[in-house]
């Protein structure tokens, strides 16, 4: 396939238009055992040069260290690039391993100020609330956010893995532009109530681990046996032992679309993502990761894959026979409280 730039969609209602993909930035410095940092460096400029303009970090993402990875490139293409950046998951100090929940004012006023440092940037394009407290109520956090708003620190606000009623209570107080959760051929919880609502309210859905974590590319079958010690997919139910295999059967469906396509197995599970936004009729911008420009180049090849209805229906019973939940505890999920 050619590498012809791709198209775009809407951040929200009168928000800026971005690449119709994004770049998931966490496992260029977290998460996914060893990095190659010439190698992710040349990932970032290859997929600006593809049209992908929303790149996606956090500020728990090796402890701050992936915000600071990206500030060189951000700086050198500022304002090419759509910053999106998270707040919620605290790492206590007496316990670098740990990470816990927070949506109080003080603490979002700290992560905020400490991620336009290691950012080096004036404001920042999209702010998320990471996961959910629910001791504070959601009105008051996002309270906080659109004072961040005002005082312009952050120019968007958005949410991750929060339930259709938290997105309705949200948006009631400040216009949430983006909501990112988890949404594969291999997790489709959100498409019952979270999507409608999103849909309701103009709100872009900004699909995270598009690919399921890589297991939909068939790069690897089971965690514990083929991934490196440091990689958390070793300690996630869906990919070792019993469920690793019972889900490694269902990627036949995506192999056949694939040789039809003469694609990747991992490009026609990401154009079955992208091709949620005219199934379900609202903007959706994936943001799968990679540290590998070669790979950059097959994603967003994929955004130019349009799937007939035989091969939909033949992908649709994928996700109820995944074995396993995404993660060991899913309390935190929108899945967990809805």
């Amino acid at each position: 396939m050619t590498n012809e730039g791709i198209a775009t969609a809407a951040l929200g209602e009168g928000g800026p238009r971005v690449g119709v993909q994004g770049l998931g930035c966490m496992g260029m410095s977290f998460a996914y055992g060893p990095v190659d940092v010439d190698a992710s460096r040349a990932t970032l400029e290859r997929a600006l040069e593809l049209g992908v303009t929303l790149y996606d970090t956090a500020d728990v993402y090796g402890a701050g260290e992936n915000e600071r990875f990206l500030s060189p490139f951000f700086k050198a293409h500022r304002d090419e690039v759509v910053i999106a950046t998270k707040f919620a998951l605290a790492i206590p100090p007496d316990d670098p391993t740990r990470r816990i929940i927070r949506n109080d004012e003080p603490y979002i006023r700290e992560a905020v100020e400490a991620s336009l440092k290691r950012l080096d940037v004036d404001v920042i394009d999209l702010y998320y609330m990471h996961r959910r407290d629910v001791e504070v109520p959601i009105e008051e956090t996002v309270g906080v956010m659109a004072d961040l708003v005002r005082e312009g620190k952050v120019k968007q606000l958005g949410l991750s893995e929060v339930t259709a009623g938290e997105l309705r209570a949200a948006h009631a107080v400040h216009p949430i532009a983006a909501v990112q959760s988890e949404w594969s051929l291999f997790s489709r919880d959100i498409e019952a109530k979270v999507v409608p609502a999103a849909r309701e309210l103009g709100v872009t859905l900004v699909p995270y681990s598009p690919l399921g974590r890589g297991f939909l590319t068939g790069s690897f079958v089971d965690a514990e046996r083929d991934l490196t010690a440091g990689d958390f997919r070793r300690r996630q139910p869906r990919f070792t032992g019993e469920n690793a295999a019972a889900n490694a059967a269902l990627l036949e469906p995506v192999r056949a679309v694939a040789r039809a396509h003469d694609a990747s197995p991992g490009q026609i599970a990401l154009a079955w993502v992208q091709q949620r936004a005219a199934v379900h009729g609202l903007p959706v911008v994936p943001i799968p990761g990679t540290r590998k420009p070669a790979r950059v180049e097959e994603n967003t090849a994929a955004t130019r894959i349009t799937l007939t209805e035989e091969e939909l229906a033949l992908l649709e019973p994928i996700a109820a026979g995944v074995a396993g939940t995404r993660y060991p505890d899913m309390s935190f999920t929108s899945a967990g409280r809805e």
